[in-house]
């Protein structure tokens, strides 16, 4: 009766009230076979008969695996390798944790990823290791991060940094397979999300601390530049393209609009510097926090240009089909990395998608990259980012 409560309930949403999407919270706790019924249940809608076309209706939600349905104990969950081929997708954490850095639960908060200075602008954090530790993770890092640019396909097949010819499934995360899905929309590509700290707070605690207002600004669009330009479904949280803050509070469901609201005005900041977030939730970071959240600022300058340069990734994604692949086997005929290998540079990721390439560079100065395959090939910078108008 519970499942048949979600089926009913999606359905009188979507035809009631016209609601487009769907986001399941905890969806691994849910059957697989239930969250099934709900997506047959949306593609019997119809404009004639319904009013809503139901196949344009999007689910997504968290594959987790975990508490006492982990593993599929009491029935097949609806968990991110099991939602593999149904195109309903999953959140990723592979990247997101790459990018950012360690993970959401890390005890100390400075633990460097790709977009956050690890190796190439280390911090003072002694959680990141030696010199040798860190390029080894970044580099392991950016692995996961090509394996996301896929749309997390299992079977996507690439050099790695080690040199290897090696598929998606092969990479590791934390013991699992890093490439878990079947087609790009089965894997929701994301940095950002309401659970724990914003993009903005999390790189406050990773980057080092005498990071300029300018560089944070480049470093956020820099991580959202990695979901947003991966293949299948990406997210991007409200207010993040504003470098929407929350007083670095890792749990703000119940903090209040001091610390949720999104300033749409970048002269009223972007929420930090709020004040010590909650106790119940951080105050294990509190000893981080103190000396950050009075030192770190950024103005109009740095917020309109980071939304600025993300409407213009938003451009670029909607405007050229190549973002938007279907299938896996149209993923593997047009992305390749020609960069990767032994002699990858630490903090830069080189894509080649069909007629474009695409260039991450994390790391804090100028970098030069030659790529021998593309030699005599005529490129330029894309119209949106050269400010060269385009047809609406």
């Amino acid at each position: 009766m519970m499942g048949k409560l979600v089926v009913d309930s999606v359905v009188t949403w979507a035809k009631e009230y016209k609601v487009d999407g769907f986001r399941f919270d905890l969806m691994g706790h849910q059957p697989k076979a239930n969250i099934l019924a709900v997506r047959k249940a949306l593609d019997a809608l119809t404009p004639a008969k319904d009013g809503v076309d139901g196949k344009k209706i999007i689910m997504y939600g968290e594959g987790w695996n975990f508490g006492e349905v982990a593993d599929d104990a009491r029935f097949v969950q609806a968990t991110q390798k099991n939602m593999a081929g149904t195109g309903i997708a999953t959140f990723s954490d592979r990247a997101r944790d790459a990018v950012r850095g360690g993970s959401p639960f890390d005890d100390d908060p400075g633990v460097q990823g790709f977009a956050s200075g690890l190796y190439t602008d280390p911090n003072s954090s002694t959680a990141n290791g030696t010199s040798a530790v860190q390029k080894a993770r970044l580099l392991h890092y950016q692995d996961l991060i090509k394996v996301g640019l896929s749309g997390n396909l299992a079977k996507y097949r690439f050099t790695d940094t080690d040199g290897k010819d090696v598929t998606g499934a092969e990479i590791d995360y934390n013991g699992a397979p890093a490439g878990y899905a079947d087609a790009p929309g089965d894997a929701l590509a994301y940095v950002d999300a309401h659970d724990n700290e914003s993009l903005f707070d999390a790189l406050t605690y990773k980057l080092p601390a005498t990071t300029s207002a300018a560089d944070r600004a480049r470093m956020q669009v820099l991580a959202m530049a990695t979901a947003t330009l991966s293949q299948g479904p990406s997210l991007s949280q409200a207010g993040t393209d504003l470098l929407r803050s929350k007083s670095l509070d890792r749990n703000s469901f119940d903090s209040g609009d001091w610390f949720n609201a999104i300033h749409w005005n970048c002269a009223d900041g972007n929420g930090f510097g709020r004040g010590l977030p909650m106790a119940a939730d951080n105050a294990s970071k509190w000893p981080y926090a103190k000396g950050l959240l009075t030192s770190v600022k950024v103005g109009c300058g740095q917020i309109d240009g980071a939304s600025a340069a993300y409407q213009e990734l938003l451009r670029i994604r909607t405007t050229e089909p190549v973002f938007s692949l279907g299938t896996a086997a149209q993923v593997q005929s047009a992305m390749s990395f020609p960069l990767s290998g032994k002699d990858e540079t630490p903090g830069v990721i080189t894509m080649k998608l069909g007629n474009l390439v695409v260039v991450f560079n994390a790391t804090p100065t100028e970098q030069n990259q030659r790529v021998g395959a593309l030699a005599g090939t005529g490129y330029r910078l894309h119209p949106v980012q050269a400010g060269v108008p385009t047809p609406p």
